[in-house]
């Protein structure tokens, strides 16, 4: 049986189906605890959030659920804590939003002494709360924190967009490896070779990554659909994760210009950008996108320009200005439907159930999850 696999027998799941957890404000209580309700796995994208604030969201969700669920964090790069920007080249990156702050009666900022949230607070926050399961994304996280995760019987999974990515996350004894494929949406997660020479599409990715590593892999990117998760199981997947169709569900933290602009045409053009983020992101381009990137070169890194763009992000929203916001979404967009996350995640099953069964008729592909490693 396809839902019968390492990982659902692992974390204490029904389907093989995790959401993808949104950063920035994206996630939501919600839609988390819906998703697990379901079957699946919820996931709600903490990497903003400050450690008072993280131990309130489990609450909340174990408010609405007893099923797993994880918690996502980001794990820092280089100097993104303490980012070694002077005074001059933060007055020319917010100089070039200037115009934009101008149009949104956004009064022109000052440098911040910090320009995000603390690691260090956020995972003994996390650690404290205890969630079922904690992912994380731009690395590995060190020996003292995976240690301290199975001291309290807390899942870990990482994710990886390359196989030598995929061997580092397993060698350091994390439980579970997400190979996020580059037409995933939001942030590419590479950590070892900057993500423009980390280029490597899902399934391609997937099945070379099964066959060379022993722990579960979730499938990442371009998922959107019954027929995607039969893919991905035949090629290995012990699940799949799936971003852009929850984020389109009516419980999402998607703000209306975000989620409407899913369901639009412009949503098969997805571009990979660092004009809102400093970092490399797959979104729906737009305006602000291609008025950025030809300064993509010299913009100022995560989480600087993100700061920045963060000061116009609700101005905005309330602007009705779709151009001047982050729209994430991966090379799947086209595929999602209006739902709630209940129904999506019935639909999903249904889907692949009838494809894998069709396939099974037909001789062409047997259903068993994870069948395809050896």
């Amino acid at each position: 049986m396809w839902m019968n696999t390492a990982l659902t027998r692992r974390a204490n799941m029904i389907y093989p189906i995790v959401q993808g957890p949104f950063g920035g404000g994206l996630s939501s209580v919600r839609l988390t605890a819906a998703v697990s309700e379901a079957g699946g796995l919820g996931s709600f994208g903490a990497n903003h959030l400050p450690g008072d604030k993280i131990r309130q969201v489990v609450d909340e969700i174990r408010s609405l659920t007893a099923r797993p669920f994880a918690i996502n964090l980001w794990v820092p790069q280089g100097d993104s804590e303490t980012p070694h920007v002077d005074i001059d080249r933060f007055d020319r990156a917010a100089a070039l939003l200037a115009p934009y702050f101008d149009e949104l009666s956004v009064v022109m900022p000052r440098r911040p002494n910090r320009f995000g949230q603390g690691f260090r607070e956020q995972i003994e926050a996390a650690l404290d709360a205890n969630p079922p399961l904690l992912s994380f994304v731009f690395g590995v996280p060190s020996a003292d924190i995976l240690l301290a995760c199975r001291d309290r019987g807390i899942l870990t999974a990482a994710t990886a967009t390359t196989v030598e990515e995929a061997l580092a996350i397993e060698a350091a004894g994390v439980d579970f490896v997400v190979a996020s494929g580059f037409e995933a949406g939001g942030h590419r997660g590479s950590f070892l070779k900057p993500p423009e020479d980390s280029f490597v599409g899902t399934f391609a990715l997937v099945r070379q990554v099964a066959r060379r590593v022993r722990i579960p892999v979730i499938a990442a990117g371009g998922i959107a659909d019954g027929a995607g998760i039969a893919a991905a199981l035949s090629l290995g997947a012990d699940a799949v994760k799936i971003g852009t169709a929850f984020l389109a569900c009516q419980e999402s933290g998607a703000n209306n210009l975000h989620r409407e602009m899913l369901f639009s045409p412009r949503a098969s053009d997805t571009v990979l950008s660092k004009a809102f983020s400093g970092r490399l992101a797959r979104g729906v381009r737009n305006e602000f996108v291609d008025a950025m990137r030809p300064h993509e070169a010299t913009l100022p890194p995560f989480p600087v320009q993100n700061w920045l763009t963060g000061l116009m992000r609700g101005r905005a929203i309330d602007r009705g200005r779709s151009d001047l916001i982050a729209l994430s979404a991966g090379q799947a967009a086209s595929l999602v439907r209006r739902s709630e996350a209940a129904r999506l995640m019935r639909d999903l099953v249904e889907e692949t159930e009838s494809v894998l069964k069709d396939l099974t008729d037909g001789g062409s592909a047997s259903s068993g999850g994870g069948m395809a490693r050896s």
